[in-house]
């Protein structure tokens, strides 16, 4: 629908269905929570946006200029379940005045088309929400071009709700992200590999309101840990950031070589992962987080099956949840397509299945034992002591401490090319040769162009830039990348 020139735009957040039922009590906790989230994350965009908290809704009221990042945020906060985008008209005090405040905003849109008219009512009225409808509807059939009004399958609904003489037409309706606000439903530790599993399973669960920290289990060296720091940082930022989650990486080559030494090749598989349900319990522990999280699906691999993960979460008195047990790929696989997470899954390599020789399928947890006995725990416990916390907002910070990656601003300063690797499909303009590369594909096609050349890589906040300089020079070994940054 057409909207007049203004300054601010009104949303209208409706709740995920199962906070209204709750009693009384977590209700009001829930949408606190929830309130207090979008503060903290509104605030980052633009201090003048106003939220207000409602029984039955939250309404944000934004300066248009921030209007698509504020409608980014609002879509991937878990909590919501509707989002209606409106216009706000004040005094609209009786039907007259209504109908042509309607009529004025909807007219371009009804040209042609059926319609309906959908009117919710709120206070105390000298008509009825029917009324409101039926007049509404015959002043939009006599001064528009509408074809016709068709109550059960308009081509266009105008949507309305009139809150006393607060008169709020609707314009936009979004689905959100449903679920339950971060932070009402405690702390989880996800055993987090980087591939789509893990992935997925780690935003299942910020989805459903549960504050997730992530613990790696570094096999592949830096290149691979700063890959899954990418992941991460993604899923938090995108889907968890009202609040600090930490970040945990746990060097395990020790316990893999001490693997290798001490278990038959047909239990490896398994005792690796019982090794990393046992570390993440000690750091569970020492968080004080009372559940594990893994992206494991029932017979998805030799390690679990039935049996194998019975065998493996007999090392735990933690909680452990498999929110994928049931889930075949493709269903991951399409979920990671969309949350934005199949691109780095597509790039991550896999350690964890590829020490076992002839791998159990149907384990026998006194043969189990007999392995586990043989086990120096020593190791493990030094893995445990040597891991790194860092909290995931300074991902960032502590990838650049490694090494850190010269940030170029001025373009003059050098013969560069600049690589734009967002996922955009123009590329952003500059004064020298500029070529677009897709983060997912970089990896494959740097090798493809002329190395004599100084590469500088591009993206917006410069976050994803930081990281994949890092990764290529990690992994690579590569001398000529750098970023790009222009001063704003």
């Amino acid at each position: 629908m057409q909207k007049p020139s203004a300054k601010t735009q009104k949303f209208i957040l409706k709740f995920f269905p199962e906070i209204m039922i709750k009693g009384p009590s977590a209700k009001r906790q829930m949408v606190g929570q929830l309130y207090a989230n979008l503060i903290t994350l509104l605030e980052r965009i633009d201090t003048d946006i106003n939220v207000r908290k409602f029984s039955d809704k939250i309404e944000i009221l934004t300066p248009i200029g921030f209007l698509p990042e504020v409608r980014i945020v609002l879509l991937n906060t878990p909590g919501i379940e509707q989002i209606l985008e409106v216009l706000q008209f004040d005094n609209m005090d009786s039907l007259e005045k209504i109908k042509h405040k309607v009529g004025e905003i909807v007219t371009p849109e009804l040209k042609g088309k059926t319609f309906s008219v959908r009117a919710k009512r709120t206070g105390t009225h000298s008509f009825q929400s029917t009324e409101l409808e039926r007049t509404v509807g015959g002043y939009l059939l006599a001064h528009t071009e509408a074809k016709n009004v068709d109550l059960h399958n308009p081509e266009v609904t105008v949507k309305m709700e009139l809150i006393e003489s607060q008169l709020n037409i609707i314009t936009t309706k979004y689905k959100g992200l449903s679920g339950f606000p971060i932070g009402t439903q405690g702390d989880i530790l996800s055993l987090m590999s980087g591939g789509f599993d893990s992935t997925v399973a780690s935003y299942l669960t910020m989805k459903r309101g549960i504050k997730t920290h992530f613990v790696f289990f570094n096999l592949g060296g830096m290149a691979h840990e700063i890959g899954v720091k990418q992941v991460a940082y993604y899923l938090w930022s995108k889907f968890g950031a009202s609040h600090r989650v930490k970040f945990i990486s746990v060097p395990f080559d020790d316990v893999l070589t001490e693997i290798f030494r001490s278990t038959a090749p047909t239990y490896m598989g398994v005792t690796l992962k019982r090794l990393m349900i046992m570390a993440s319990e000690k750091i569970a522990d020492e968080l004080e987080i009372d559940a594990l999280l893994t992206g494991e699906s029932v017979a998805q691999v030799s390690s679990q099956t039935l049996r194998n993960l019975a065998i493996i979460d007999e090392v735990s008195n933690k909680l452990i949840l498999r929110p994928l047990s049931t889930m075949n790929k493709p269903e991951i696989m399409s979920i990671a397509g969309d949350i934005g997470t199949r691109h780095f899954a597509e790039n991550m390599p896999e350690y964890c299945g590829v020490i076992s020789q002839n791998p159990i399928i149907y384990g026998s947890f006194k043969r189990m034992e007999k392995e586990a006995r043989k086990f120096n725990y020593e190791v493990l416990d030094k893995a445990v002591a040597d891991a790194g916390h860092i909290y995931v907002d300074e991902v960032i910070d502590d990838v650049n401490n490694l090494a850190p990656i010269e940030v170029i601003t001025d373009l003059n300063t050098g013969e560069y090319v600049v690589i734009d690797i967002r996922g955009k499909a123009e590329c952003i303009e500059t004064s020298c040769e500029c070529i677009k590369i897709p983060f997912h594909k970089l990896k494959t096609e740097f090798d493809k162009l002329p190395q004599d050349k100084e590469y500088l890589l591009y993206c917006e906040k410069g976050i994803m830039s930081q990281l994949h300089a890092q990764y290529m020079r990690d992994d690579k070994n590569t001398k000529n990348v750098r970023v790009y940054r222009p001063l704003v």
